[in-house]
């Protein structure tokens, strides 16, 4: 993509409304603008990351054995009253009447619907265990929202519902999805810790959120200090393998929420040199909570035994959108973001240094041709900005590399390769630049 053609409105100036580093970034960028409070558009950009990074939550989730579908943004009211939780939920739920005058809801989260669904396409035992999972915007009518896509009201997340028999075969699941957080925060560059947590109000008994440390956090959390040297488990476990063992590492250390934390507990069982105390910022969470949507919504199957079981049920949700801002919060420093090569909206930042010139621009259009025929994902600077403008611009944007080519170099053959994480800068006969790259990709 040439910079020239591409739609990426700038900001020079931090954004006064902007209270927290992904907010005031991000705008900069020019990936997100507001709409209206809590509610953003995701330019090209910022839709780019969200993208890569939706793709990496699939692939996770596909791995661990689910099963993607898609359901609505606006669902009935009648499936929460059948549950219970239309009452219950409180303000945060967008209620809505349509032209029958049938009570309406965007949907905050899916498990009345996704229960409904499962209850209507399930007889027998032999039709689970089975995990079901989408990716589709959410609405929840936050009361002050704040920082950005942080904690906005409109959102993109991934949300999972378990489906089996007894609750023993359930935490089995619980622990597939899991093992399948763990990996996906670490393709995405984050170190999440999964700590107790409160079930809330999508209930249940059994609960993890998972976190990454940060100033800007919500919330306080407490944890052992060697979670964080933990690695996230390889790729090598069957859908049937019991995944108890893998997560027992993570589980062995104290780790809680400050809704679950015990401050007796925690100062008795990690010494005072291992102890965090910290802020989180929350970007996934599970539940199991049994049959309590499926009891009064009757999901149940027919037993071996040949009598109907209530379905024991969990879910499991990211926050796909939030996870930009996440990694922004984690990945930065002074001149802007440094994205992870597996979520950034192009691999490669080639910087022209003086448009206009005939050999300049020639060795730039090839290299850009070659690169992209190469299958890299390059952002072409090719406009007539001042050198030093498009130097900040590309390490604001944060593109993993970038490639500096102007006549000074060029004379000697040789462009400048720049590692955006390191600033690390090298020199590269002309020859080189895509071995160098088709290299690292294979």
């Amino acid at each position: 993509m040439r910079v020239s053609r591409f739609f990426m409105p700038i900001l020079r100036d931090p954004p006064k409304e902007a209270e927290i580093v992904s907010h005031r970034l991000m705008l900069r960028a020019g990936m997100i603008r507001q709409s209206s409070s809590g509610i953003y558009s995701w330019l090209p950009l910022g839709l780019m990351v969200l993208k890569n990074i939706e793709q990496i939550v699939r692939e996770e989730q596909n791995r661990a054995g689910a099963v993607e579908l898609l359901m609505p943004t606006i669902q009935s009211a009648d499936l929460w009253r059948d549950s219970g939780r239309y009452d219950d939920y409180g303000a945060e739920m967008l209620r809505i009447t349509d032209r029958h005058d049938r009570d309406m809801l965007y949907g905050p989260t899916n498990e009345e619907l996704i229960t409904v669904l499962f209850r209507d396409g399930a007889r027998s035992y032999r039709d689970v265990p089975r995990t079901l999972y989408h990716i589709q915007w959410k609405f929840r009518d936050e009361i002050r929202p704040r920082f950005g896509v942080m904690r906005g009201r409109e959102f993109l997340m991934k949300d999972a519902y378990s489906f089996d028999l007894t609750a023993s075969e359930g935490k089995k699941s619980y622990n597939r999805m899991f093992v399948a957080y763990l990996r996906t925060y670490e393709r995405l560059g984050l170190k999440a810790i999964p700590m107790r947590a409160d079930t809330g109000p999508i209930g249940g008994d059994l609960s993890h959120e998972f976190i990454i440390l940060a100033d800007t956090g919500e919330s306080e959390v407490f944890c052992h200090k060697d979670l964080l040297e933990l690695e996230a488990p390889g790729n090598n476990h069957g859908p049937e393998d019991d995944l108890e063992p893998v997560i027992a590492p993570w589980l062995d250390k104290y780790a809680a929420t400050e809704e679950m934390h015990d401050k007796a507990q925690f100062e008795r069982d990690v010494p005072a040199d291992k102890q965090i105390s910290a802020r989180g910022i929350e970007v996934g969470h599970i539940f199991f909570f049994g049959s309590k949507y499926t009891d009064p919504m009757k999901c149940s199957v027919q037993g071996p035994d040949g009598a109907l079981t209530p379905l024991q049920c969990g879910s499991y949700g990211i926050g796909v959108s939030r996870l930009v801002a996440a990694i922004v919060e984690a990945s930065h420093d002074e001149g802007g973001i440094i994205w992870p090569e597996s979520v950034a909206p192009f691999k490669i930042g080639l910087i022209n240094l003086k448009a206009g010139d005939d050999e300049t621009d020639k060795v730039c259009e090839s290299l850009y041709e070659q690169l992209s025929n190469a299958g890299q994902t390059v952002l072409y600077d090719d406009t007539n900005e001042r050198a030093g403008a498009k130097f900040k611009t590309m390490d604001l944007i944060g593109l993993p590399w970038q490639i500096i080519a102007g006549p000074r170099g060029l004379k000697q053959g040789k462009v400048e390769l720049k590692n955006r994480a390191t600033g690390e800068i090298s020199e590269l006969g002309l020859d080189d630049v895509v071995a160098h790259f088709v290299g690292a990709r294979t």
